[in-house]
């Protein structure tokens, strides 16, 4: 059954809309939510621990579901608004005001997804459906189950591949498949649709977007944009979505964008292997085979040599992140120490480190995965000292000792000694200073025995 064809008023621009000239349409404004850390934000705080322990943005109502949205006709948006408004005046505990924004926003996103099966109105259709997205509850699900909404999406993206080789691609059509591509990533990201994306394959699509070489804006915020759909989809804990994703060859576009694309580029494919390699099967995969796991390798030892002379903290944790989730595995474990950069224990980066204890703790905790279980001589000498240390207060009561404030700074030194034995020669360095403390310490306890004993 063909589509309703839209009515005059949806001929009238939209108060406070963005015409296709506006300022506001370039591609560097309207690039949609490429962040780590969120979905529906251009690159906000993008912090990693946020993408891993906050809350899903989207919200899982029933404002959109698939019986209310089902036709994007005239009638359906009268039926889905009579329906929303005669909910809200059962629940008293929504305001009027709540209730009105609600249904006018239902009636906008219903009448924007109308213009869109007009082909002189889709481009502005698309702009505020992006702008707005974030005002939209459950657009992914609106997205996907409104008549014809899906092909339109999927045209826009497909009718950019002609320029993609030779490198043609203008700052306007750029901004066009970018607002499409942000509300894939709503659909990508939604619980109820995530699957339905997968499993139409429609990530498939996108990969021509990461295999481009060239650098110019248009193109970076195509590849940024591309990311960012993928990092929706990765965002939240699937092992069906990471097979899908191992399955179709993503790992090999993700380590070509960390080696070629700008920081953000960078940042957010970095993000997207350390949620694969969070997953069992991506960690499997990784380490199954020598010649994957070199590969990650020489390009994270590539990123972190890079980051000498452009430091990124957000990069730098996504880096020790993987490395950290490499070492829980025996054979990763096994190769990094070989493999691992020397620079992340030389100092180099200690003044990022200083300001973010986490990924402090995380060095720490990959130093420890690393280093901490030798064997042959130096396990031999490890586990001896730590023996000692177990058995030097029984030795200290029964010598006699009654001064239990030597004993104080043992906790603080404890793990001073245990990293300045278990790590190589050339990285005592850095602990040279906390060994001092130790050092005295051991000395002060050698006095104090030798006086109680006389």
């Amino acid at each position: 059954m063909a589509s309703p064809k839209p009515n005059s008023s949806s001929m009238i621009p939209i108060e406070g809309s963005a015409s296709s000239s506006d300022p506001a349409a370039s591609v560097g404004s309207s690039s949609p939510a490429v962040s780590e850390g969120s979905t529906d934000s251009a690159d906000s705080s993008g912090s990693p621990d946020s993408a891993d322990s906050s809350g899903s943005p989207a919200s899982s109502g029933s404002a959109g579901s698939p019986g209310s949205t089902g036709s994007v006709g005239s009638s359906a948006s009268a039926t889905a608004v009579d329906s929303s408004a005669s909910a809200t005046a059962v629940d008293s505990a929504v305001s009027p005001t709540a209730a009105l924004n609600s249904d006018c926003g239902m009636q906008l996103a219903e009448k924007l997804l109308v213009d869109l099966q007009d082909a002189d109105l889709r481009e502005n259709a698309l702009l505020e459906l992006s702008k707005r997205r974030e005002r939209f509850q459950d657009l992914g699900l609106l997205l996907w189950h409104s008549f014809g909404t899906m092909a339109i999406l999927m045209q826009e993206v497909i009718c950019v591949y002609p320029f993609l080789s030779p490198p043609t691609l203008t700052a306007a059509q750029s901004n066009r498949v970018c607002n499409a591509l942000a509300l894939l990533q709503c659909v990508a990201y939604h619980p109820y649709t995530r699957r339905l994306f997968v499993q139409a394959h429609i990530p498939l699509y996108l990969y021509s977007f990461l295999t481009t070489d060239c650098k110019s804006r248009p193109f970076e915020y195509l590849r940024l944009t591309c990311l960012g759909v993928l990092g929706a989809l990765v965002k939240v804990n699937d092992t069906a979505v990471i097979c899908f994703l191992l399955a179709t060859e993503i790992m090999p576009l993700c380590l070509r964008t960390m080696e070629n694309g700008s920081e953000l580029s960078k940042t957010v494919a970095a993000y997207i292997l350390l949620k694969i390699l969070q997953d069992g099967e991506g960690l499997e995969y990784v380490c199954v085979a020598p010649d994957r796991f070199y590969t990650v390798g020489r390009v994270l030892r590539n990123l972190v040599a890079g980051l000498v002379e452009q430091p990124s903290p957000r990069l730098l944790k996504h880096i020790i992140k993987c490395y950290a989730r490499i070492s829980e595995d025996q054979r990763g474990r096994i190769a990094l120490r070989d493999s691992l950069p020397a620079i992340l224990m030389d100092g180099t980066f200690n003044s990022l480190l200083n300001e973010d204890p986490m990924m402090k703790r995380c060095l720490q905790q990959l130093l420890l995965n690393v280093y901490g279980s030798l064997g042959g001589l130096q396990g031999t000498v490890i586990n001896i000292f730590m023996r000692m240390l177990s058995i030097l207060p029984a030795i200290s009561f029964y010598i006699g000792n009654t001064r239990p404030e030597l004993w104080e700074p043992a906790s603080e030194v404890g793990w001073d000694l245990v990293t300045f034995l278990v790590i190589p020669s050339q990285v005592n360095m850095i602990y040279w200073e906390r060994s001092c403390r130790m050092t005295t310490w051991f000395l002060e306890f050698v006095n104090c025995t030798r006086f109680t004993s006389a």
